[in-house]
């Protein structure tokens, strides 16, 4: 589809609505644990009812149910007819995103400055960190096991060297991942600055902690500034996280929205944590989180072994991640033939190796979806010199056996502080998943 037929088109009032609902998801989700804990209140407020896995679950046909583990959540919708075979349409997403995280002995700095000591997260564009106001944003837990949500608003920043100070930076900048990416949030001698204190008063439940009390932590860094709409009428819509909240929001609507009694299957919400670090942990995909939700509601609904294998081989895992729009700038770094473009719909993600795990059937499905959604879609296939980065779905594929369909939005500037897509693109993803739950 040509740019000037994506863009000749007035953006939608509900595409505009349901993009700043997305940023009102990313202002409240600065890390991983704040998103499954935002998936989780959205859902109860919508009547789901909130599941802990220690206890005993009382699951039934026609329930609305939603569980967290650390930093990630899977909400569940049972039609009123489900029973042992019923076979589920699962929404796979992540809620972490590249940056950086606090380290251990937190507070360090010298020259007057007083730092925060962080290590990389992922792969994030490190150029694009510099010169921000960041926050810190995470959880805390005290000595008595009681875990609390942090987050310090505005409270550091990484300052770029001065040109005057590097005449060649222009030419090409390489940033020390050690030396040149640790932020300063003050003033003065080292010993008279604390972390933890910041974090401590900025708990959730609003009166603080004793930073003595803090026994364990998992904080990120976050950008601070708000997610908007700007360019030629308002098309264009910029913030940090959109890897890879935009489908986690974009899923969350879909499941809240979606009538109990048109579903094809069980749908589920299965919004993971840390994809940009290889999904290895219990809260990842490559983790038994699902399996392990999938299990105890198959098991309720009257499922042994063989009846959970039967509705796993006619389930359908819609694995959606951000994916690359054609770059204006670097053409030629994309595949000559398939050039996914901003506002042009969701993008099906196709890949030989497997790295996505998209297959024909799968591709037919998604088609299918966007086809009863009503909106455009496009295929994206890496340039044969560049390989292609991965997903959650081919780990989703291996471990439960799952045909899994690899899809997303398009994006610019992946792993940014900042990115950028269009207005409709999330809102098109939204739809589409919607009606992937009813086919």
């Amino acid at each position: 589809m040509p740019d000037a037929a994506v863009n000749s088109t007035p953006v939608p009032e509900a595409a505009r609505t349901h993009a700043e609902d997305l940023g009102s998801f990313v202002t409240a989700s600065p890390s991983s644990y704040h998103a499954a804990a935002e998936v989780a209140r959205r859902a109860e407020a919508a009547g789901f009812t909130r599941l802990d896995e220690d206890a005993a679950w009382d699951v039934e046909p026609g329930g609305r149910y939603v569980v967290v583990r650390d930093g990630a959540a899977v909400a569940v919708v049972v039609p009123p007819s489900a029973g042992a075979t019923t076979p589920f349409t699962i929404l796979g997403t992540h809620t972490d995103s590249p940056g950086f995280k606090l380290k251990p002995r937190p507070t360090t700095g010298g020259h007057g400055w007083q730092q925060a000591g962080v290590e990389v997260y992922g792969g994030p564009l490190l150029n694009s960190w510099l010169d921000r106001e960041l926050e810190l944003a995470g959880r805390v837990v005290t000595a008595d096991g009681t875990e609390h949500l942090v987050r310090t608003g505005p409270f550091a920043r990484i300052p770029q060297l001065a040109i005057h100070l590097d005449r060649a930076v222009n030419d090409g900048l390489a940033l020390d991942k050690q030396r040149h990416t640790q932020p300063v949030f003050g003033l003065g001698d080292v010993a008279d600055a604390d972390v933890l204190a910041a974090l401590a008063a900025s708990a959730d439940d609003g009166a603080g902690v004793d930073p003595a009390e803090i026994a364990g932590y998992d904080v990120l860094v976050a950008d601070t500034q708000a997610p908007r709409a700007f360019g030629a009428g308002g098309a264009l819509w910029a913030s940090g996280r959109l890897d890879n909240l935009l489908s986690t929001h974009a899923a969350l609507v879909a499941l809240l929205g979606a009538d109990p009694a048109a579903l094809s299957g069980v749908a589920v919400l299965a919004a993971f944590d840390h994809e940009e670090i290889g999904s290895g942990s219990r809260s990842g995909a490559a983790g038994p989180f699902l399996e392990d939700v999938l299990v105890r509601v198959s098991t309720a609904l009257g499922a042994d072994d063989v009846d959970r294998r039967r509705a796993f081989s006619s389930s359908l895992c819609v694995s959606s991640d951000v994916g690359h729009a054609v770059h204006p700038n670097y053409p030629e770094r994309h595949d000559p033939a398939n050039h996914p473009v901003a506002g042009g719909g969701p993008i099906l993600k196709i890949n030989a190796n497997q790295r996505y795990a998209t297959d024909a059937h799968g591709a037919a499905r998604w088609a299918a979806a966007c086809a009863a959604a009503g909106v455009p879609s496009q295929e994206f296939v890496s340039s044969n010199t560049i390989p292609c980065g991965s997903t959650i779905g081919p780990i989703t594929a291996t471990r439960l056996g799952i045909r899994v369909v690899d899809v997303g939005a398009a994006i610019l500037s992946m792993h940014s502080a900042r990115e950028l897509t269009a207005v409709v693109d999330p809102w098109y993803l939204s739809r589409a998943m919607g009606a992937a739950l009813t086919l």
